[in-house]
C-alpha cells in the first residue's frame, strides 16, 4: 500500500480545498499562535470522517511547527518550553492513547466539543488577564496534555498558558511551536503504535505539511500590517460553526 493511494476516491476539486486550508490555517497559526487544529477539521471530517484528522493533523503539525519555530526561533522561551513538555508528555499519551479508542461519532463529538469550547474559553482567559508562576504552568501542563493528545483545537489553552506566565507577542508564537513539536512527536508514536498511522493519514498530512510550510513566513512579513481582531472573529464563527456541524452528525450515527 502506498501513500498515494491514500488519496483514493477523493477528487482533485477536494484536494485543492484541502490545500488552500492548509495554506489558510498556517498563516492565520503563524499570526496568532492557533488554528490550524481548530481549522483543518472543517474540511477533513466532510472527505475522511472524525477517526483520522487527530493523527493527520498531529503528523502534519510537525511541519507547521518546525517552520514556525524556525521563523521565530530567537524568541522562544526554552526554560519554560521544557517545564511544560516535562509535565504534559505522560498526560499527552494517555490522551492520544485514549482517542485511538473512540469510534468514528465518538471522535467527531471529542472533535467538535473541543472545538466550540475552545471560542469562550480563550474569550474567558484572555478577559481575566490570569498571571501563574512556573509551578501553576507545570499544574496546567498536566492537563493540557489530556486535551492535546486526544483531539484538536486544544492550541488556544497551551497559549492561554504561556501568555499567563508572562510570554508576550512573538514570544508566545516561538514558544507555542517548539512545546508542539514536542507532544507531536509523542501522539504519533501512540498513534503508530496503536496502528492509526494508515497511508490516507500520511498522504493527506504530508499534504497538508507541505502546503502549510510557507504560511509561517508567510504570517511573519504580515503579522504587523494585519488588524489580529479581524481574523480572530472570522476564526471563532468558522470554529464553532463547524463543530456544530460535527456534534449534530454525530449525533445523527448514534441516533
Amino acid at each position: 500500500m502506498t501513500i498515494v493511494s491514500g488519496f483514493a476516491d477523493i477528487s482533485i476539486f477536494q484536494l485543492l480545498l484541502v490545500a488552500l486550508m492548509a495554506l489558510f490555517a498556517s498563516i492565520i497559526g503563524g499570526l496568532a499562535g492557533y488554528g490550524t487544529g481548530a481549522l483543518m477539521p472543517l474540511v477533513l471530517v466532510p472527505l475522511v470522517g472524525a477517526e483520522p484528522v487527530v493523527p493527520i493533523i498531529a503528523i502534519s503539525a510537525i511541519f507547521t511547527n518546525s517552520s514556525r519555530a524556525l521563523a521565530y526561533l530567537r524568541y522562544a522561551d526554552r526554560r519554560r518550553a521544557l517545564i511544560v513538555l516535562a509535565c504534559a508528555a505522560l498526560t499527552t499519551a494517555l490522551g492520544a492513547y485514549g482517542y485511538t479508542r473512540l469510534t468514528n461519532a465518538g471522535a467527531a463529538l471529542v472533535i467538535g466539543s473541543m472545538l466550540i469550547l475552545s471560542v469562550p474559553l480563550r474569550r474567558v482567559l484572555r478577559r481575566r488577564q490570569v498571571k501563574i508562576g512556573d509551578t501553576g504552568l507545570a499544574a496546567g501542563s498536566v492537563g493540557y496534555g489530556v486535551l492535546v493528545g486526544g483531539t484538536s483545537g486544544s492550541g488556544v489553552i497551551l497559549l492561554s498558558l504561556l501568555m499567563a506566565a508572562g510570554l508576550e507577542g512573538a514570544a508566545v508564537i516561538a514558544t507555542d511551536a517548539m512545546i508542539s513539536l514536542g507532544t507531536g512527536l509523542i501522539k504519533i508514536s501512540v498513534f503508530g503504535l496503536a496502528g492509526a498511522v494508515t497511508a490516507q493519514v500520511l498522504a493527506f498530512a504530508l499534504l497538508i505539511g507541505a502546503i502549510a510550510i510557507p504560511g509561517a513566513f508567510l504570517a511573519k512579513a504580515f503579522v504587523e500590517r494585519m488588524p489580529v481582531h479581524i481574523h480572530t472573529a472570522i476564526l471563532d464563527v468558522a470554529v464553532i460553526t463547524g463543530g456544530v456541524v460535527m456534534i449534530s452528525a454525530a449525533a445523527r450515527q448514534l441516533i
